[in-house]
């Protein structure tokens, strides 16, 4: 009867851990994988909105180019000498600029 008893227990115990464990994975997901995506999606609103005519641009499709106008939701960019296209404002993902400094990386102190 005590072996009963002692074994109840020990499952018992499992199980909590069990549920602990699962509660240190979602924790550990939600700063490894989600807090950054949104990060990066409130990055890429502030960088929408801050859009200025004369600015060099990269499309979502990695067409390089310079802002002309920009409405509400739509910009015109040209890509080259008298070439001009439209594209949604949710199309624009960086500055060119951006792009490379984020890339670099000084090797110059070796």
């Amino acid at each position: 009867m005590l072996t009963v008893l002692l074994q109840a227990t020990a499952q018992g115990a499992n199980v909590y851990a069990n549920f602990l464990f699962i509660g240190l994975i979602i924790l550990v997901f939600y700063f490894f994988m989600v807090r950054p995506q949104q990060k990066k999606a409130k990055d890429q609103k502030k960088f929408r909105e801050e859009l200025k005519r004369g600015m060099n641009v990269v499309t979502i499709g990695g067409l390089h180019g310079r802002l002309l106008s920009i409405d509400d939701d739509t910009v015109w960019i040209e890509v080259d000498k008298g070439i001009k296209l439209k594209f949604d404002k949710v199309a624009i993902a960086m500055e060119p600029t951006s792009r490379v400094n984020a890339g670099s990386t000084d090797t110059s102190n070796t």
